[in-house]
């Protein structure tokens, strides 16, 4: 006989749940293998045997329909609500722009603007800064518009943007209506306006998906849509997942000293930033088939949510997982996300951490805590929004 599926006590979409994120996402991976959220209507999966198959299975965790999925939001439309054949002709596109060939070249002019941002930092040493506006948000809002030939005209947006883009992947409760308010306003018509052809730099990667549509390997439509998915998915995930590995380089100092010691783990070290303090809480899917876990039973046609973060310290997977530790094996490592779906923006995000943090270990001797980090307040994106550091250089 199945099991009847337990219900959540807990709203894990509320203002108080997101500033405990992680306590809440790991006591429902703990409270069974198979959740249902009665307030949502959805079922969570937050274990990691069970999240690592459903990311790898897209003909049973089906993108096409996903939780509070609205096809008129303001989120492009196209890859992460996709599923094959479409999925895989359209992310080749993106993919062919963003592999390690395609964006070698661009790996000088990180470094350059990593190293600039990190001078003009020195004269700050010991006072408390922001590290996420002063250092990650500030570095990546730079390289990443650059990158794609953005004008420099309504750059101040991209925040906003970003915002609004991720709250589309939760409820429509009060944070959802917070980060909406300017639907018809600047931000979304500068979203709207800077991913068009005439709009984006010769050489650029913006133009590249432009020119992947003149060779008929896209369509128009779908190179704009190819700008905007760049432009809000590549940006927070990479500024929270730096801004967390700054976090735990400031709380575990000693792992901080190993990467100084050894620069080579500077990619190591934002990996396990990625498993330790997932920039993302979940994904959604909807189940495509009636479906065992444990003894109950997930019907077809429910709506899911793949808890990846607290996968990512589920102990059943990793011994200590709220450690950080640069050294560790983090293979089957969900923060890049698996199978079809998996992150194509991996190689764009690692050259980043490499230019930002080669520039910080150089020159920053210690990062201290400087107060409480404050949370963004979005439902399913996870990290510090504020996030007060004392940076000590060495000379």
């Amino acid at each position: 006989m199945n099991k009847p599926i337990p219900e959540f006590d807990t709203d894990i979409f509320s203002r108080e749940s997101i500033r405990n994120a992680n306590a809440v996402d790991d006591r429902l991976r703990e409270f069974a293998p198979v959740v249902r959220l009665p307030g949502e209507n959805i079922t969570m999966l937050a274990r990691y045997e069970n999240v690592a198959a459903g990311l790898k299975d897209w003909k049973t965790f089906s993108s096409t329909s996903r939780p509070w999925h609205d096809p008129n939001s303001v989120r492009p439309e196209l890859l992460l609500t996709d599923d094959p054949p479409k999925h895989t002709r359209v992310r080749a596109v993106i993919s062919n722009a963003l592999s390690p060939k395609a964006l070698n070249h661009m790996a000088e002019n990180f470094r350059l603007d990593a190293r600039a941002l990190v001078d003009s930092l020195k004269a700050r040493s010991g006072e408390p800064i922001d590290a996420v506006a002063s250092i990650t948000q500030a570095f990546v809002y730079k390289v990443l518009p650059d990158l794609l030939g953005l004008p420099m005209a309504g750059r101040e947006h991209l925040s906003a943007f970003g915002n609004m883009v991720w709250a589309t992947m939760g409820p429509m409760n009060e944070i959802f209506h917070d980060a909406m308010r300017d639907t018809s306003g600047a931000v979304i018509d500068w979203a709207g306006k800077v991913s068009n052809r005439e709009n984006l730099a010769a050489g650029s990667l913006g133009m590249a998906m432009y020119e992947a549509a003149d060779r008929g390997e896209c369509t128009e439509q779908e190179a704009s849509l190819l700008v905007g998915i760049l432009l809000s998915a590549a940006a927070d995930t990479t500024v929270l997942t730096m801004a967390n590995a700054i976090r735990a380089f400031s709380q575990f100092p000693e792992q901080y000293q190993l990467v100084r010691a050894n620069p080579s783990l500077i990619k190591a070290a934002f990996e396990e930033s990625l498993r330790w303090d997932s920039p993302s809480r979940m994904a959604g899917r909807i189940a495509m088939t009636d479906l065992e876990i444990d003894g109950y039973v997930i019907p077809k046609g429910e709506r899911c949510g793949l808890m990846f973060a607290a996968a990512n310290r589920d102990p059943r997977r990793w011994e200590n997982p709220l450690q950080f530790d640069v050294r560790r094996n983090n293979l089957g490592s969900l923060g890049f996300g698996h199978g079809v779906h998996a992150c194509v923006g991996r190689v764009l995000a690692l050259l980043e951490a490499e230019a930002l943090f080669g520039a910080l270990v150089e020159q920053v001797a210690a990062f201290e805590p400087a107060g409480e980090p404050e949370p963004w307040m979005t439902t399913v994106g996870h990290g510090p929004i504020r996030l007060p550091v004392r940076l000590r250089f060495a000379n």
